[in-house]
């Protein structure tokens, strides 16, 4: 009895299982046996030149446009100090003063020469004349003549010597007015009133740095150089008017507010770094920026008419770490593309070869196909700010 229910219970539940089993089929499948295959869809970006500014990322310092070191060019004792340290200065004004004590005497003395001298000059010039008379009428010797003509020509000497040392006293004693050669912001001063000073020291009294403008040094490596001027060879890029144009970010991560100009660039190559200097000028009416600052400039170097970006996660690599796409062609299959990837901009990749303008890349759903697959195709829908930025020109940076 047990047993003959046993076997019931059994039947049923292989009964109600085939009842439930047999509606999930479709008619279709029932018939042949087969099951029906997905179109898989995916969602892709069909690609379009864009204007691309290219521009090179650089790291530098900053440096004043001229630096003037302040030396005492007479010996002295210095009485005054004409300047606040730290401030602004014009060039001719005057920063220190030295005892011109010496110097007035030197220049008295020498005016002093010139005037016995000068006083000589008239009574030897008047023998000299009478004497050239006698000469002719045979009164005098040839001897006191030539003795004439010589005391007048030593007296002559005498004057231009004393006319010389004059000028010499003169310019001493301006001397000591050490006046600033440049304008511009002087730093701290090195010695104080009283100190004794010798001419050409080494030790500048104070260093004088024009800021407005400034210079930026940025060392920029030779490769670089080299693929820039290959692209240029190659027309991939073009010098336009924006190509010397050069912005500052500051050590804070802000951006400097004024944009400066690339002048040039080195001609000499440092072999231990295997960089040349790359110089740009920048405003600096707020003296924002000071010597020896590290800043990040980013250099505008050409435009790409024609540029090919790609949105990142539409670029995958093989095990040899090549990267790839997958696109859709014309009879909507799928096919794989193996890519020359530039650089990173943003989001997206710079393409260089491998896609051209009008191929439809894979962005979304490209673990469910393979090359040769028939895929159904659904427009990608960028979030955030890529909508309304999609067809801005876009600016290329590389380190």
């Amino acid at each position: 009895m047990k047993i003959h229910k046993m076997v019931k219970i059994i039947a049923s539940t292989i009964a109600l299982s085939g009842i439930i089993i047999l509606p999930g089929c479709s008619r279709q499948e029932a018939e042949s046996g087969i099951p029906q295959t997905i179109t898989p869809e995916v969602a892709v970006v069909t690609l379009q030149p864009q204007r691309l500014v290219v521009s090179n990322e650089l790291t530098g310092r900053t440096c004043a446009c001229k630096v003037a070191e302040v030396r005492p060019q007479v010996s002295g004792i210095i009485k005054e100090r004409l300047f606040e340290e730290g401030s602004d200065v014009k060039e001719g004004q005057i920063l220190f003063k030295i005892d011109p004590a010496l110097f007035e005497t030197a220049l008295d003395n020498a005016k002093a020469g010139l005037s016995r001298a000068q006083a000589n000059l008239t009574a030897i010039r008047l023998k000299v004349d009478r004497l050239r008379e006698l000469l002719a009428d045979k009164a005098v010797s040839q001897q006191d003549y030539d003795d004439a003509s010589a005391a007048l020509k030593q007296t002559e000497a005498d004057i231009r010597y004393w006319e010389a040392t004059v000028k010499t006293a003169r310019i001493n004693l301006k001397y000591t007015s050490v006046t600033a050669p440049i304008s511009g912001r002087i730093g701290k001063s090195n010695i104080s009133e009283g100190a004794l000073v010798t001419a050409q020291q080494p030790m500048a009294l104070a260093t004088i740095q024009q800021l407005d403008p400034i210079y930026v040094d940025l060392p920029q490596s030779t490769a670089q150089l080299l693929r820039l001027r290959q692209r240029m060879e190659k027309g991939l890029l073009q010098k336009g008017h924006i190509r010397n144009n050069a912005s500052l970010v500051l050590e804070d991560d802000t951006q400097y507010p004024l944009k400066g100009e690339l002048k040039f660039r080195d001609i000499t190559v440092d072999p231990t770094t295997g960089s040349v200097i790359v110089r740009a000028v920048f405003p600096n009416p707020n003296m924002i920026l000071l010597p020896g600052m590290f800043v990040r400039a980013v250099v505008e170097e050409g435009i790409n008419e024609n540029a090919i970006l790609v949105p990142q996660q539409g670029v995958f690599r093989d095990l040899k770490g090549n990267p790839l796409s997958l696109i859709v062609d014309t009879e909507d299959k799928v096919r794989q593309r193996t890519l020359t990837v530039n650089r990173a901009i943003g989001d997206k990749w710079l393409v260089s070869s491998g896609l051209t303008a009008g191929d439809r890349v894979i962005i979304e759903g490209m673990q469910k196909v393979q090359p040769g697959d028939s895929v159904k195709i659904v427009p990608f829908r960028e979030t955030g700010n890529q909508d309304s930025s999609a067809n801005a020109p876009a600016t290329a940076q590389s380190n």
